[in-house]
């Protein structure tokens, strides 16, 4: 059983060692721009204290800095190399497709790199601002909002690599649909566990209030939806014939 299951994991040690040479490479890159990076990163809480909030952004330990323009770097590296890390991924799993189901290699990297990138815009543009804000607000007429670096940027990058993942959901939808492991049906009937599934996800990511919970929950519930209807337009489930004692037109030609 080993001597088949082999090729399979040379093949797979292939592809993650290929990713993991395009991560490190940009990491590289990345870390030399990191406070280009990180200047980008700290708008949402810089707009927060000038706004409502009292406090401001601090450096806690000596160590702090570093490693924070160093998660940052990894999680630019990541992004931009997502099209590889899907190439790599579709190239493991195609030599088990048919040929027709091979054909959709293209869309599958081409939206899934962009539908990681439209889930990180979403987070920052949108989640996050809103997120933060309302976090540092509260007690804020108690004690001044004094977040370090590290904790800010650790808390950025769960919420925007969660729905960078997230949003890949409604590709795996089209590509399990095309392949015919899924059908609209079938994630209708795994909705109710979907749904505790996500809030168990979005309440391990954001901190322990009900409205970051439900501001993550939410668009990963509308996410799992869309999928639903883009498998039920790819592969949508079989209905049952109904029984019937009439005989129909194709039995009275044959």
């Amino acid at each position: 059983m080993f001597e088949e299951l082999k090729p399979h994991i040379q093949d797979l040690r292939k592809r993650l060692i290929i990713a993991l040479v395009s991560v490190i490479a940009a990491f590289i890159v990345c870390f030399a721009f990191w406070k280009q990076i990180f200047a980008i990163v700290k708008i949402p809480i810089e707009s927060a204290f000038a706004d409502r909030v009292q406090g401001t952004l601090m450096q806690l330990t000596p160590l702090e800095g570093i490693f924070s323009a160093m998660s940052l770097s990894f999680l630019a590296a990541f992004t931009i190399s997502t099209p590889i890390i899907f190439w790599q991924l579709w190239l493991f799993v195609a030599p088990g497709l048919y040929k027709n189901e091979k054909k959709i290699i293209l869309p599958f990297v081409g939206f899934g790199t962009a539908m990681f990138i439209l889930g990180a815009l979403f987070a920052y543009f949108i989640i996050f601002p809103f997120m933060i804000e309302y976090i540092l607000l509260f007690g804020n007429d108690m004690f001044e909002a004094n977040i370090s670096v590290e904790s800010y940027v650790g808390f950025f990058i769960r919420v925007v690599l969660g729905f960078g993942i997230a949003f890949e959901l409604p590709v795996l939808a089209y590509f399990l649909a095309r392949v015919g492991m899924i059908t609209d049906e079938s994630l209708k009937k795994f909705f109710k566990y979907a749904v505790v599934i996500i809030f168990v996800v979005a309440a391990i990511i954001t901190p322990p209030d009900p409205f970051s919970q439900l501001l993550m929950a939410i668009p990963l519930v509308l996410l799992y939806g869309l999928s639903i209807l883009i498998a039920k337009f790819i592969n949508p489930a079989k209905k049952p014939l109904e029984s019937s004692s009439e005989p129909t037109s194709s039995d009275l030609d044959s």
